[in-house]
């Protein structure tokens, strides 16, 4: 008979995440006695106590820290696994979770799950960008299947294949004195708001591969979330954005912005996506990754 059991580990996470028994009991429909007997039992069981109580309140003992770390990776597993079965019940082919990771990689995204739904009608996709800076885990985790990201962090159990090239570039506007430049250097971008998406600095290309390298930081940072807002800011001139290439040619004409390298060289990236090893001869995801092989080389092949 098995000593440790899937309740334990659940009792475990829940009273870490609501911090009490009594919301634990609560949020799995059980009474305080009953969670209070169950870990008892274990504890008498494995003959060693997994929580320090400390008048009500609880502080997990080395056992208790090291069986929450065990909840928080196999018990999303176990979801997992339930309700790929339960779609299989239902004859169902699965449901693939992709994870964003950049913003601009959602526009790329579109062109690809609008053909995907028409080929695999049998498989539910749901994008999520909660997971912003966090997709690795949420990989290892179980939450999501798939991985957008232009920045792939190679572990052993994940794989990554590029499926996008493009451009990061500035983005000025109708008037600005770079518009007509071939590229622009760094000591230029010094006197200028630049615009981004709200993300890190140390995650933003326009730093580390072209300002950070020079010494040079702009006159003033300003995040914001949506491309339109960020474009039509632009358009204004109140600052410069940076924004992938193919993103300022498919969508900034009507704001009248332009294009310009960063460096002579210019700043190049791909977008990759990333999912589990184990995963990898699932028809299905394999099915999407192809899906945005092939339309990469169509958007080659049309330049």
């Amino acid at each position: 008979m098995s000593i440790l059991e899937r309740i334990h580990l659940s009792i475990i996470r829940e009273v870490d995440r609501q911090g009490s028994l009594t919301a634990a009991a609560s949020r799995l429909n059980l009474t305080q006695s009953a969670l209070s007997h169950s870990i008892a039992k274990l504890e008498k069981q494995i003959g060693i106590a997994v929580w320090h109580r400390e008048g009500r309140s609880l502080r997990p003992t080395q056992a208790g820290e090291w069986l929450l770390a065990v909840a928080n990776r196999l018990l999303p597993q176990l979801t997992h696994a339930e309700e790929r079965l339960q779609q299989f019940a239902k004859g169902e082919r699965g449901n693939l979770r992709i994870g964003m990771e950049c913003h601009p990689c959602y526009q790329w995204l579109l062109k690809i799950v609008a053909p995907y739904l028409d080929t695999w009608p049998k498989v539910d996709v749901d994008v999520r960008q909660k997971v912003q800076f966090g997709g690795i885990g949420a990989l290892f985790g179980y939450d999501i299947d798939m991985l957008v990201t232009p920045d792939p962090l190679f572990k052993p159990g994940l794989r990554f294949e590029p499926v996008f090239d493009y451009e990061q570039v500035l983005v000025v506007g109708p008037d600005h004195r770079l518009r007509d430049a071939e590229f622009v250097e760094a000591r230029q971008v010094a006197d200028e708001v630049l615009i981004t998406y709200p993300v890190p600095t140390d995650r933003l290309d326009i730093y580390t591969r072209f300002l950070m390298p020079a010494g040079i930081n702009p006159k003033r940072h300003k995040e914001i979330e949506t491309t339109d807002i960020m474009l039509l800011m632009v358009s204004h001139g109140r600052g410069v954005a940076a924004l992938p290439r193919w993103m300022v040619e498919e969508f900034g004409g009507r704001f009248g912005v332009s294009p310009v390298r960063l460096g002579p060289d210019g700043v190049d990236k791909q977008i990759f996506l990333g999912f589990r090893e184990a995963d990898a001869d699932i028809d299905y995801l394999r099915a999407f990754v192809d899906m945005a092989l092939a339309h990469r080389d169509a958007a080659a092949a049309r330049l």
